[in-house]
């Protein structure tokens, strides 16, 4: 099956997936790369003609010039995938991997139907020998899966090396990450274990780093209940330094595509293998996370005589992280709800969030439902009890 990768120049690229890895990735491959062809390619045809006009659909600072610098060059956007894929030299897989939603591990499991969707359509449509390059967050063994697939589906004098290559970049800092990587990772055929450990690195990084943020909101709680400053108590923890002083900002909560989605993940594969004590400490990271995003919430309402009914509130704020328009898993949808239930009236304001999105991230069809959506922090806070 495997392939001398040296035998496959690589003057194509195609990518699988035009969301928050795929598109930003094979931009800034595409601007330091000009003698290579990158396309994108989704079957999501909104997406796609987002990523071919002025207003991308996804915003990253700096990536909007790359864009504008190199599509049309050596840079394209495309639903057509049978073409893009046959012309590779070199496949990226960076398609989304939920949690279940149904069925075993359900609530937990990674849903890796789109990853498998790519392998498939790869071997239905390529006659010729691939690199196939795994980039969306996957569970261990995920890389063997798509061995299996393409084995099972291979035409006649076709062969795979199939790689994988997790992205570490961070949103709202994605440019910047793709540039300037802390490290790069790739995993082979040629050893198992290594194809193991590369697989587990993405998502085992992200729980450590949730677990970081989770562990000084912990201590956030204690500081609130003692009068202690928690900020002073973080900066003396970040000038250990075996600890620094990195994700030591106690806040709402953590929020994003996958830190939550990677940590359930870890949860249900500690349970499949039954580390009942592993599953249950990682649960806990999340359990800590949801009891933050309640208790800011709840403070709120006790900080204003224990009632918000009719009061004006606004929220600075709604995506998971500044420099973002990504509002997956964002601590402000929990709050905004809890805050509307107790019946305030909520001002919101995110230059990077558009409007139509806020109100489908709290089930509400227009304005007129106790929120008022501005794209003036000055007007939002204008009029509001806090």
């Amino acid at each position: 099956m495997a392939t001398n990768i040296a035998e496959i120049p690589v003057r194509k690229i195609c990518c699988i997936g035009a969301g928050y890895v795929g598109g930003p990735t094979c931009s800034v491959l595409a601007l330091n790369c000009p003698d290579i062809q990158v396309t994108v390619v989704d079957r999501n045809e909104l997406r796609i003609n987002q990523w071919n006009s002025e207003k991308l659909p996804i915003y990253e600072p700096g990536l909007e010039e790359i864009v504008k610098q190199c599509r049309g060059k050596n840079l394209f956007f495309s639903t057509d995938m049978a073409p893009a894929l046959k012309e590779a030299d070199l496949i990226f897989i960076s398609v989304n991997t939920p949690t279940k939603t149904f069925g075993l591990g359900k609530g937990r499991a990674a849903d890796l139907k789109f990853v498998e969707s790519c392998a498939r359509l790869i071997a239905e449509v390529c006659d010729r020998s691939k690199i196939v390059v795994e980039k969306s967050t996957v569970p261990v063994r995920s890389a063997a899966s798509i061995v299996n697939v393409l084995k099972a589906n291979t035409k006649p004098g076709v062969s795979y090396q199939v790689l994988s290559n997790p992205e570490f970049l961070a949103e709202g800092t994605a440019v910047n990450d793709l540039k300037n990587p802390d490290r790069v990772l790739i995993g082979g055929e040629e050893s198992e274990e290594g194809k193991k450990a590369i697989s587990a690195l993405s998502w085992a990084a992200n729980a450590f780093l949730a677990q970081r943020i989770s562990s000084i909101n912990a201590i956030s709680a204690v500081c609130e209940a003692t009068g202690a400053d928690v900020s002073e108590v973080a900066k003396a923890i970040g000038l250990d330094s075996r600890l620094g002083p990195k994700f030591l900002q106690a806040s709402v909560g953590w929020g994003g595509s996958c830190f939550q989605k990677d940590i359930l993940n870890l949860v249900y594969i500690s349970e499949s293998l039954n580390l009942t004590s592993v599953a249950a400490y990682w649960q806990q990271v999340i359990d800590m996370n949801e009891y933050q995003k309640s208790r800011f919430g709840e403070r709120i309402v006790q900080s204003m005589f224990n009632t918000i009914t009719d009061k004006r509130i606004a929220i600075l704020g709604f995506a998971f992280k500044k420099n973002t328009g990504d509002t997956r898993e964002s601590p402000a949808i929990h709050v905004a709800k809890h805050l509307l239930e107790e019946g305030a009236f909520l001002h919101i304001y995110d230059p990077k969030v558009e409007k139509a999105q806020i109100l489908l991230d709290l089930d509400q069809l227009d304005e007129e439902s106790g929120i008022s959506i501005h794209t003036d922090p000055y007007e939002a806070a204008k009029g509001t009890h806090a």
